[in-house]
């Protein structure tokens, strides 16, 4: 069996589990050496971690960018630029929803306005694999954002890492992954200015230095092996399910496709489907070990269905059924949804504009996906008014402030009233 029956329970795991010992400990000892020791330290860990020779370069700035994007062929150029235009409009489109604030209070008027942080930086992954979407996703929306500074580490860069890089709008790129390369962006090392927020998916040792460094700099959700929920139904075209599995599945052996059903029938034409698709699948050997660790449930009924959904709270969550719209209704929890079969998940993935960086791991309870609002700061402000103070105003705070301990700050608020 391709893709393991389950049981409901089964399917709702318990929460994140922290990270392991040995890798925290070990990422707060790179972390501490970047710290210390900057550039060189960096570079020690590159070479020992990441393979990066003695000769090769660390890193690239603007200007090299700009050589290597001019190298590009032209084809590649096009498809990225169109990628990110995407990225860029729907990115865009979020920052005009937002609003500055301004309401009259006690005593004056008040507000917020929305601020840019300084310096983002940015993690793209360098697996098996390049993964020129993750510079886009993350830099792209950065930019839009008004952050004045964007850098973006990845490990061995591909030529077309550097490419997106160049088209997203980076100033430089750190050819380093891991642990050493999230403390390089958080503290600056040689070339690369220290950053206010980092972001961006990894393995463990990425995870474990944004959870250590959580606090000095602003750091994203947890994105840890990737998932997808499929729920489908007596119209689903089981071909369409298979191959949306697959995708997943060949991220990683560690990612988690599932299906849910109550339709035995739809199950089991998924699961020939899935063999049939493997068979001249180049990534057949990662997939099928993803989709053995994933599972399918026969659900008895929609009820079932939706709150087996809201259990798992899925990073991916797709409706393959003859009405999607009415679950959508009754779903609450996931990072991102794909309402109908042709709102495949890949397209979500490769630059629909909404963004791929999406919590994991049961994380869409309470976080939501990367996107503009990752780089902007919302800041209050508060203007006194003109003319006699506000007695009321003054007097609550003195008594609220007295209640606490707090003569000082009782003070403060009954000298306004003497002025």
């Amino acid at each position: 069996m391709i893709l393991p029956r389950l049981h409901a329970e089964a399917l709702v795991r318990p929460r994140r589990a922290a990270i392991d010992p040995q890798i925290a400990r070990a990422a707060a000892e790179i972390v501490s050496a970047v710290r210390a020791g900057g550039e060189e330290a960096l570079r020690r860990c590159a070479e020992r971690y990441d393979g990066l020779a003695q000769a090769d370069r660390l890193i690239y700035d603007r200007a090299d960018l700009e050589k290597a994007l001019a190298g590009a062929p032209q084809e590649a150029q096009q498809r990225l630029e169109r990628i990110a235009g995407r990225i860029r409009r729907f990115a865009t489109a979020q920052l005009d929803s937002l609003q500055a604030l301004t309401i009259p209070v006690a005593g004056g008027v008040a507000g917020h306005e929305l601020a840019p942080v300084q310096g983002a930086g940015c993690y793209a992954p360098g697996g098996r694999y390049p993964l020129p979407s993750s510079a886009l996703m993350t830099a792209v929306p950065a930019r839009v954002a008004g952050v004045e500074t964007v850098w973006l580490a990845s490990p061995r860069p591909a030529p077309v890492v550097l490419w997106a890089a160049t088209v997203a709008g980076v100033d430089g790129v750190l050819a380093a992954g891991g642990a050493h390369a999230v403390a390089a962006l958080a503290f600056g090392a040689g070339g690369v200015p220290a950053a206010d927020v980092v972001v961006g998916p990894g393995n463990l040792w990425v995870t474990a230095a944004k959870q250590l460094l959580a606090g000095e700099v602003a750091v994203d959700l947890p994105a840890g092996p990737s998932e997808l929920l499929v729920i489908g139904d007596a119209s689903s075209d089981p071909l369409l399910v298979a191959a949306d599995l697959l995708a997943q599945a060949e991220h990683d052996e560690l990612a988690r496709p599932w299906l849910l059903s109550t339709e035995v029938s739809l199950i089991e034409a998924v699961e020939a489907a899935l063999g049939r698709q493997l068979a001249d699948l180049p990534t057949a050997a990662t997939a099928r070990a993803a989709l053995a660790g994933g599972g399918a449930v026969l659900c008895r009924d929609d009820d079932e269905l939706v709150q087996l959904a809201n259990a798992v709270a899925p990073e991916h969550l797709q409706l393959c059924t003859a009405e999607p719209d009415r679950l959508a209704s009754r779903l609450r929890h996931y990072g991102a949804l794909f309402i109908g079969d042709r709102a495949a998940e890949v397209f979500g993935d490769y630059g629909t504009g909404p963004n791929h960086v999406l919590p994991t791991g049961g994380a869409a309870r309470h976080t939501g996906g990367l996107s503009v609002l990752s780089f902007l700061r919302l800041r209050t402000w508060m203007r006194g008014a003109d003319g006699p103070a506000d007695d009321e105003l003054i007097d609550d705070t003195a008594w609220l402030a007295r209640q606490e301990g707090l003569e000082g700050h009782a003070r403060a608020a009954l000298r306004r009233r003497l002025r």
